[in-house]
């Protein structure tokens, strides 16, 4: 009889240890250490992948010269914001983690995606549903497709077995942590479990040739569920977030090795499944009637997508001793560092306001070219003055009260002209990035904050 194995895993980073202890030395986090039962893999039972795929490989050193460049080929999904935050498309043998809350659309947008490719062979593994709720759901979308597959299990034994059987061209396991593997003995979930199932998938993916998508879940402080290791191992990490109380999803690259991670995918939850959002500025943008303070339009890039979105600020007179500082969506000491500059370089008393700022549409903002609109919305609200409508504003705020140039504003003006406004504020530093093509809209340039107060105020 064979000794029972156990280990010290750290449900945090991951971190092995052979006893018990308090604080784990790699992420510092205390009483993380949780006991699982761990049993090596005999290695005439581990999958071998020789039969599946036609080309054989050989492992042997070589020459960095002798490796022929080739363009990667995509398998193009029906999905256009899919494919824009993959690079566009799906590359074969790929690894791909989705990661987000529960019940904000994963599942949906993953099985429509897997109904909509007619051409492939698609397999689903799901161990959270049976075939009669994914089906419900699929009828729900009205979707149907002859070259999708099920399968409902959480053993990797046996979806290996069927994968052989099937030889499917793209696999989507929902979700990774109710996978278990019987070379480990520990609980589907456990941090040695999650890693083995996907160091299973991974070898199977590299060596087939198949791109495989991994659903995650994610812990209650909104970092991925599992070991941190599990990030190292895959090709791409999406995160799919978005407020339940807004019609909205965005899909955003946290890594991509075939493509950036700075682009950005706009979903809208409809009865008919996920619908991707072509046009994000026109949603961003609140439609109002009257004219009201406190609001500036900023053009903004994620990856490379321009946007229009509505900066609302609210200053009020503070009531008690500690003025507020609150923010949605933006970066409280971003907020705090453009009060500043307005009390020194504008001679304006924030000291004794509270302030609030939230961006439209539940969306978080990094890029520093909104500065501009965030201080013209709490000079609008200060003097309780709306701002003309039909203008916008690009540009970086410094220290000095300088405004700054911001990267690629050729698109900025062009997405601003194509959502009719007539008037867009950029700073005078910009002429050089300013092709020569001439723009319908009228491009204002300043050089300081002051100059901004003087002409809208």
């Amino acid at each position: 009889m064979s000794k029972i194995k156990t280990s010290f895993f750290c449900q945090n980073c991951g971190q092995e240890s052979v006893k018990w202890v308090g604080q784990c030395p790699s992420c510092s986090q205390w009483n993380t250490f949780v006991e699982e039962l761990t049993q090596k893999d005999n290695p005439k039972t581990n999958n071998s992948w020789k039969d599946y795929s036609e080309e054989k490989r050989t492992s042997k050193t070589i020459s960095l010269t002798e490796v022929k460049s080739s363009e990667e080929k995509r398998l193009p999904t029906a999905d256009t914001e899919l494919n824009r935050v993959l690079g566009g498309g799906i590359v074969p043998g790929s690894l791909v983690l989705v990661a987000g809350e529960p019940g904000i659309g994963k599942s949906t947008l993953f099985l429509q995606n897997g109904l909509w490719l007619k051409d492939v062979s698609v397999l689903y593994i799901s161990g959270e549903e049976s075939e009669q709720q994914i089906k419900m759901r699929a009828d729900r979308l009205g979707l149907k497709n002859d070259n999708f597959y099920l399968l409902t299990e959480t053993s990797t034994q046996t979806i290996f077995q069927e994968i052989k059987k099937l030889k499917p061209q793209l696999v989507i396991v929902d979700s990774i942590q109710t996978l278990q593997t019987p070379f480990i003995d520990s609980s589907p979930g456990s941090v040695s479990q999650i890693r083995e199932c996907a160091a299973e998938f991974q070898r199977f993916a590299k060596e087939t040739n198949t791109p495989v998508f991994l659903i995650g879940h994610i812990t209650k402080d909104g970092s991925i569920a599992g070991p941190k290791i599990l990030e190292h191992m895959v090709d791409t990490v999406l995160q799919f977030e978005g407020d339940r109380h807004y019609a909205y999803r965005i899909l955003r690259t946290l890594k991509n090795r075939f493509g950036s991670t700075a682009e950005l995918g706009i979903y809208e939850m409809t009865d008919g499944g996920m619908r991707g959002v072509l046009n994000p500025s026109e949603i961003l943008i609140t439609q109002k009637e009257d004219q009201l303070s406190g609001i500036a339009i900023a053009a903004t890039i994620e990856g490379m997508r321009p946007l229009l979105i509505e900066v609302q600020a609210l200053v009020t007179q503070s009531v008690y001793g500690t003025p507020q500082r609150t923010v949605s969506g933006f970066d409280l000491r971003r907020l705090q560092l453009l009060l500043a500059v307005l009390e020194k370089r504008g001679g304006f008393h924030f000291g004794m306001k509270d302030v609030f700022l939230n961006i439209a549409g539940g969306i978080k903002v990094e890029d520093p070219s909104i500065d501009l609109a965030v201080l013209c919305a709490l000079l609008s609200s200060y003097e309780d003055v709306p701002l003309p409508q039909h203008i916008c504003f690009a540009g970086e705020v410094g220290l000095s009260g300088e405004i700054r140039a911001v990267n690629r504003i050729d698109q900025r003006i062009a997405e601003a002209e194509k959502l009719g406004f007539e008037k867009i504020i950029v700073s005078k530093y910009s002429q050089k990035g300013l092709s020569k093509q001439k723009f319908n809209i009228e491009v204002v340039l300043m050089g300081r904050v002051e100059e901004v107060y003087q002409y809208l105020f």
